[in-house]
């Protein structure tokens, strides 16, 4: 299937917060109720441990993503972290409560851009759910900014380039009506949104058809490391198959040989 880099509403600058907000705030409580990236603690313990890194800096974190389950995981391998989220758009009253429940954890008020990530920003970086909103060129620079920095980085899909994973996104509209009541934080107009006028169960339909048709291969993904000058680090890519998903998923890890101090 080849891919096919169209128009996710969510990447539109002109998309309301709200429909933005409300959509990230759902993908966020679906990672929890299925803690969906847990399957991947070992390898992105493992990479964590090589690279000496101890603060991790999130990329398009979203409404917060996967660490009020992810990060206890890892600290329960012995590593001691902190993190750091970011985004585009920030969505920062999601964010203020995931720092509220999570010691160690911060976050950037202001739009970070995750191609060329600041330099007082240092930490091994992660995506989750992210890198396919990225045209080739974009990504392999999220790709360069990290080896020019020296910073590891590790990339995890929640979606895949494929007929199962294409037909599993039509369940979307009934599983956003059956898990907006535990949506946090709680807003009156989602449920507007969701049971009145049906934007959000829609949108997020349409955006989820699109990431898959997004989503990059393994061996894509090791080509655009390689191109974006990745000869001192150490890279790995596959397909995982996340806790509760009837799909496989793709991953990217990369590691500096030689960390940066």
């Amino acid at each position: 299937m080849r891919r096919r880099h169209l128009i996710e509403l969510e990447d539109l600058n002109w998309w309301p917060a709200t429909f933005r907000n409300g959509v990230t705030e759902y993908l966020v409580t679906t990672q929890r109720a299925s803690r969906t990236y847990l399957k991947f603690v070992p390898r992105l313990a493992e990479a964590l441990r090589r690279s000496g890194a101890t603060r991790i800096i999130d990329l398009c974190s979203g409404a917060g993503g996967p660490w009020p389950d992810l990060l206890p995981a890892l600290r329960a391998q012995g590593l001691e972290l902190s993190i750091c989220l970011t985004d585009k758009y920030p969505n920062v009253a999601a964010l203020k409560g995931i720092t509220r429940q999570l010691p160690g954890v911060t976050f950037e008020p202001t739009g970070i851009n995750a191609t060329d990530v600041p330099s007082r920003l240092v930490g091994f970086r992660t995506l989750f759910t992210a890198f396919h909103h990225f045209k080739p060129e974009k990504a392999q620079a999220i790709l360069a900014s990290a080896i020019r920095d020296g910073q590891g980085i590790a990339i995890f899909e929640g979606t895949a380039r494929s007929p199962v994973a294409l037909a599993t996104m039509f369940l979307i509209p009934a599983m956003v009506w059956l898990l907006t009541p535990g949506v946090r934080p709680f807003r009156w107009g989602r449920l507007l949104w969701t049971y009145v006028l049906p934007v959000l169960p829609l949108a997020i339909l349409f955006d989820g058809l699109i990431s898959c048709l997004r989503t990059y291969t393994p061996a894509e993904l090791l080509a655009m490391a390689q191109q974006a000058g990745g000869k001192n680090f150490d890279w790995e890519a596959g397909l995982e198959r996340p806790l509760g998903s009837p799909f496989c998923v793709p991953y990217l890890i990369g590691v500096p040989r030689h960390p940066a101090l």
